[in-house]
């Protein structure tokens, strides 16, 4: 019997060499990458020691595009601004949709904007595009109300009274109600239990993203939905923040004939009614609950993190900081208002703003896109199904495209008169078919707030501490660690 069982084993061994030869002269036109393990694909080199540079790292032992298997799934990622343009900016029509996850399609459900694909997609999309340029206009427009919080942002800096503060809260206090404003039509009061809670939720369904449990849930959805875990916490968060907007959609509709169409509700129930009897038609209730949540996760974490880190480089650049406050003291003197168009007379300001963005970008990866066909990129195949990873942060560390791609340098958007300079290889908002939808709010948002800010406080390290810690969270979304600083008011300031 046991020369039996030795000859199964042999046999086994050799079955299994041979196919994964043959796996290998299948792929053999692939990009290169980490050797593919059963089950675990090629995750083993990726997600030990797992770092915001862990894959700019594995660019440089594999090239510019090279193919880490999740599982049974290639991922191929597009690293340095080359790759990523000849990817997803001039192929991208290959490059427009979303790989439909476990984990993403139990919280969606292929629904909104931002996780959906083929025709809900695009009419979701360009309703929102269109909806935001509307929703931006007027005296009471976008730019208003972020006016408006970022007032109320500097009272509460003002309460500190220059003493040290963690700037988290009233910072995502604001952005959050700043969205608020956009799909509700109304800001909260920040001791609004309702609103708390619908920030906290926020919050907590994000950080979940590109977790551990997140890839586990990935990789064994069937046995993950019947265990406890973050996961499940993760799901009912998402849950309570469709929930809140499910009632404001309901509020909206039982006031819907009372006045013109004032924020993103109205606007998509007058599109519902408009196309009612439309068979072709993705305007429902259930797409209009999804684009509120994708308003808030792509407009609130991410620009909190961008001013966060923005707060900590004025800290430990005070030079930088000096000067950003003398040409707006120069510039806009004393006067009580100023608009974003002002940017343009803030060569400065506006290249600091775009620095902070550069350097301190606030995502490990761009979020993943899904190949729609069989294509060529770079000599390489890039086969239909496989999942696409545009590394935007290689980009905007790019040595080949930054004079000083790891330093802190508004002089990357400056020419030798200090003028601003644009540069395309600036590319923060992601690229092609799936660009942020919400650019330029928030835009405007970080130019805004982060003037209104240096207009009215010094920001200082508070007493014993040189510099503030530059190491991120890593997670999908990557903030500073949490730090104190001092916001000592300017006798200038407004």
């Amino acid at each position: 019997m046991q020369w039996i069982w030795a000859i199964l084993i042999v046999v086994s061994v050799c079955l299994l060499i041979v196919h994964f030869l043959k796996q290998l002269w299948l792929h053999r036109n692939y990009p290169p990458g980490p050797l593919r393990l059963p089950l675990i694909g090629g995750m083993w080199r990726v997600l030990p020691n797992f770092s915001e540079d862990t894959l700019i790292k594995l660019a440089k032992q594999y090239g510019n595009i090279y193919t880490i298997w999740t599982g049974p799934v290639p991922t191929m990622v597009f690293s340095g601004f080359e790759a990523v343009k000849e990817g997803v900016i001039k192929h991208l029509e290959y490059f427009d949709e979303r790989p439909v996850a476990p984990y993403f399609k139990a919280i969606r459900n292929e629904k909104g904007i931002a996780l959906a694909n083929g025709h809900t997609w695009k009419q979701q999309r360009k309703f929102g595009l269109v909806t935001l340029r509307k929703l931006g206009l007027g005296k009471k427009g976008l730019e208003y109300q972020i006016q408006e919080e970022a007032h109320q942002l500097v009272k509460s800096f003002e309460n500190e009274k220059g003493q040290p503060l963690d700037p988290t809260l009233p910072i995502t206090n604001s952005v959050t109600n700043v969205v608020c404003a956009l799909t509700f039509g109304q800001r909260f009061s920040i001791e609004d239990e309702d609103f708390l809670k619908l920030r906290d939720a926020l919050f907590h369904s994000l950080r979940f993203t590109a977790t551990f449990f997140h890839f586990l849930y990935d990789f064994f959805p069937w046995l993950m939905k019947h265990l406890p875990g973050p996961h499940k916490e993760a799901i009912a968060y998402n849950d309570f923040v469709r929930s809140f907007a499910n009632k404001e959609i309901e509020m909206h509709r039982k006031h819907q004939a009372m006045h013109e169409p004032q924020d993103f509700i109205d606007y998509y129930l007058l599109q519902m009614e408009k196309c009612k009897n439309d068979p072709s038609s993705t305007y429902n209730t259930e797409n209009l609950s999804n684009c509120v949540l994708d308003l808030f996760a792509a407009g609130t974490e991410t620009t909190t993190s961008t001013l966060l880190w923005a707060l900590v480089l004025m800290v430990n650049h005070p030079d930088i900081q000096e000067k950003v406050q003398k040409e707006i003291d120069d510039v806009l003197g004393s006067s009580q208002s100023f608009s974003y168009q002002d940017r343009k007379n803030l060569p400065y300001t506006n290249a600091v703003i775009h620095e902070i963005q550069r350097s301190k970008y606030n995502l490990l990866f761009g979020i993943p896109r899904q190949c729609a066909k069989d294509v060529k990129i770079m000599g390489f195949l890039i086969p239909k199904g496989a999942t696409v990873i545009p590394d935007f942060r290689s980009v905007l560390l790019d040595p080949k495209r930054w004079e000083t791609p790891r330093e802190f340098n508004p002089n990357h958007f400056l020419d030798k008169n200090g003028s601003f300079v644009e540069r395309e290889e600036f590319l923060p908002f992601g690229a092609g078919a799936r660009i942020c939808l919400g650019e330029q709010l928030a835009k405007i948002e970080l130019f805004i707030f982060f003037t209104n800010l240096l207009r009215a406080f010094t920001f200082q390290p508070p007493e014993g501490l040189k510099k503030i810690n530059e190491d991120p969270v890593v997670r999908l979304v990557t903030p500073p660690q949490p730090y104190k600083i001092c916001a000592v008011p300017r006798s200038s300031g407004s």
